[in-house]
């Protein structure tokens, strides 16, 4: 408003009183004021009359625009206005009111405060904006003596300070909210402890040194002492990180830190904070290095924020022990085989070359176990994977199963050798120094798959070939194997249809008397024709049906063919005998032994027309099982063979214990026989079998220089190509008779 349009101007900011103003002595801040009004007259009287003003102990401040466009370009420059003092009518009759709506919608600054003026009596914004744009109040010129100037102003300030609070406190309180949802997803302690720190930074000052602190026993991983240890920091130094507090090197925060654990509450200084965070059974201390002193807002919001840190921190201590107990083996402290997978999958994603994942099966620990008590295994478990740690400090370790250990590591010092070093010397074990041996299923990272169930599925097959390796103990997986296996499960698969459907076939080998020329039996052997009209070879075939257990249903099948074939031939050819091959799988079956004394009553033949042949091999594996059952078989008459006789190493004491009928020659001593020098073998077995009264039969032959020698050592009996291939049934029926 114009100069000459203020007829009452001289009356304004008369001093219509007497009151003592409390003028105490301010802090060097100050309250920004800003006077807008087109009067320069205005500004200077106003300045005047808040003289020496202390409002909540700061001085007044003041800035000046003599427009609308000027006020509304300093209060976008100024963010520390506080209170603007603004003329209503100015360049236009509503610019006053132009700069409360930039203010408010613009700027969106809610918490400058406004008081309009006007010189002008008759003119007043309505009612309706004064609400809308919250306005501290509305005065004529006339109106505001000083007195009523000095009491605005005032009342203006402390709103503002009021309001400038209450913002605080929300944003505070929203830090601490967001905090917190942030902090709830932390689960591990180095990660919480470190957010926890972060979200101090944000609440209090970013420029602020800090560390957080606890007992070391149980939180550190191989600490057992109770010193403070440093599990995150910030503005120090990362190598604080899992340290003792010692090595901060600063003795005063040291001692502020076991003072604040041991009295159980926070200590405020000026320059330090010592927070002490306690929830259930979970303790801690933060100690805190302050570039300025809190404020009383900043202590009130930090209680707030230290109560959800205490129950944080409880929180993640319980879901650390939750995901041990998921995790960990509980015996040996090592990642168990969930974990284990989870590792694989890193190792089978990763972009690292030159890595090796692989498994360690100790052997035979059943047996240690069960001779000296779960207490030694347990302990010996323990040393296998403390010393399985010693490898490499890059490697990975897992209790996979009972007896069973994964190790993921470097290529070059995760190999068989080292492997196996670990079990060169023995292991202490309580009082017991036992020493153990392992075999090793391994895959490098160029063949393994691209998840973790896979890759412990390969490195699980490679361990089940060593385990059946008795040279090399260890064997790494490569593709062919999964071909084969998955081949081996095709003809396992087929196997088991082609006997439900009956094309297993049960073929004869003549057996010659050497001394007549006349046959005296027949050994039965098995063949599979498939539906194609092909055979395959028993060599393929038998190991696959023993391997998968149907050589059980197969053996019982062979046993009641053969009786079935005896009861044909008793007609006319009484005298034959037959041989049929049992494995040891057959002889493990508890009814074994009653099995085929029922098939041979059922069938009504002779028992000792039917022979079972057992090879040395099955004697090395269980010889007192096959001694007992042999026995049993014996008492009913039921002749005994012992197949491939000096093939393998079955002691001379097991022979004496076996009730036996017959030895037979291998073809491997029988194919040279007729050479110089080549028969000593041969001629040894013959001469022990008449030493023990036993027939003797050799088989193999194929040529009539064989069969001579033969004669020469006194060979009872013989069989092979030279006298008749395996025939089915029927043929061996017209063979007998041409003989006849």
């Amino acid at each position: 408003m114009q100069a000459s349009e203020n007829s009452n101007d001289d009356f304004l900011f008369i001093d219509d009183s007497d009151e003592d103003e409390i003028l105490a002595f301010g802090s060097d801040e100050t309250w920004q004021v800003l006077i807008v009004d087109d009067d320069p007259e205005i500004h200077s009287v106003t300045q005047l009359a808040l003289s020496d003003l202390i409002v909540l102990g700061r001085r007044l401040e003041y800035l000046h625009a003599y427009s609308g466009k000027d006020a509304c370009q300093l209060i976008e420059e100024h963010s520390d206005i506080v209170l603007v003092l603004l003329d209503v009518v100015m360049e236009t009759d509503d610019a006053g009111l132009n700069v409360v709506k930039y203010i408010r919608e613009t700027l969106e600054r809610k918490d400058i405060r406004i008081v309009l003026r006007t010189g002008q009596p008759g003119y007043a914004p309505e009612e309706s904006v004064i609400k809308e744009y919250d306005i501290n109040d509305y005065k004529t010129k006339t109106e505001l003596t000083r007195r009523k100037l000095v009491t605005t102003v005032f009342a203006a300030i402390r709103s503002f300070q009021q309001i400038a609070t209450v913002n605080e406190n929300r944003k505070g309180l929203e830090k601490i909210v967001s905090g917190a949802t942030e902090l709830s997803s932390q689960h591990s302690l180095s990660t919480y402890s470190q957010g926890v720190l972060a979200q101090l930074r944000a609440l209090i000052d970013d420029d602020l040194s800090a560390v957080f602190c606890a007992r070391g026993q149980g939180i550190i991983e191989n600490v057992d002492d109770l010193s403070f240890y440093v599990l995150a920091q910030t503005g120090f130094d990362d190598n604080l990180i899992n340290q003792k507090l010692d090595k901060l090197q600063n003795e005063q925060a040291s001692k502020q830190v076991k003072a604040c654990f041991l009295q159980q509450k926070h200590q405020y200084q000026d320059e330090s904070l010592n927070l002490y965070v306690a929830k259930g059974d979970y303790r801690a201390v933060i100690h805190v290095t302050l570039p300025n002193p809190l404020t009383e807002i900043q202590t009130q919001l930090l209680n707030v924020f230290l109560t959800g840190v205490a129950v944080g921190y409880e929180n993640v201590h319980l879901f650390q022990k939750l995901t041990n107990a998921a995790y960990k083996d509980w015996l040996t402290n090592l990642p168990n085989r969930l974990e284990f997978v989870r590792l694989l999958d890193h190792f089978a994603q990763s972009d690292q070359e030159n890595q090796v994942a692989a498994l360690i099966d100790i052997n035979h620990f059943s047996d240690i176990n069960d001779a000296l008590g779960q207490d030694i295994g347990n302990k010996l478990l323990t040393a296998v994977g403390q010393r399985m740690q010693s490898i490499n400090r890059d490697c990975k370790f897992a209790r996979v199963g009972a007896d069973v250990f994964g190790i993921i590591g470097p290529e070059d010092s995760l190999t068989p050798e080292s492997l196996m070093a670990l079990f060169h010397q023995p292991f202490a074990a309580g009082d017991q120094h036992l020493p153990i041996n392992a075999c090793f299923g391994l895959c490098t990272k160029e063949h393994a798959q691209s998840s973790g169930v896979q890759v412990l599925n390969q490195i699980n097959i490679a361990l089940n070939i060593a385990k059946k390796n008795r040279l090399e103990h260890f064997a790494y997986y490569h593709s062919d194997i999964e071909d084969q296996m998955q081949w081996r499960l095709n003809m396992i698969r087929q196997l088991r249809n082609d006997f439900a459907n009956n094309c297993l076939e049960l073929w004869y080998q003549p057996q010659l008397s050497l001394s007549t020329g006349k046959v005296i039996g027949a050994e039965a052997l098995l063949r599979w024709r498939t539906a194609d009209g092909k055979f395959v070879s028993p060599a393929v075939f038998i190991p696959l049906a023993e391997y998968s257990g149907l050589i059980i249903e197969i053996g019982d099948w062979v046993i009641s063919q053969a009786c079935k074939q005896l009861k044909i031939l008793e007609k006319d050819f009484a005298d034959i005998s037959i041989s049929v091959n049992v494995s040891i799988p057959q002889f493990r079956q508890d009814n074994f032994v009653d099995n085929i004394i029922n098939t041979i009553t059922e069938h009504k033949i002779k028992p000792s027309k039917l022979e079972l042949e057992i090879t040395e091999s099955i004697l090395m594996d269980e010889p007192q099982i096959i001694i007992d059952a042999l026995t049993k078989l014996k008492a009913q008459e039921i002749s005994i063979a012992l197949d491939d006789f000096g093939t393998g190493f079955s002691s001379l004491s097991y022979l004496q214990k076996l009730p036996l009928d017959r030895l037979k020659v291998d073809r491997a001593f029988v194919t040279d026989i007729h050479k110089e020098g080549q028969s000593v073998i041969a001629e040894t077995i013959i001469n022990l079998g008449k030493k023990m009264k036993l027939k003797v039969i050799a088989e193999g032959i194929e040529e009539i220089e064989q069969q001579e020698r033969l004669i020469e050592l006194g060979c009872d009996e013989v069989q092979g190509f030279y006298y008749a291939k395996p025939m089915p049934a029927s043929d061996f029926i017209n063979f007998l008779q041409q003989q006849n």
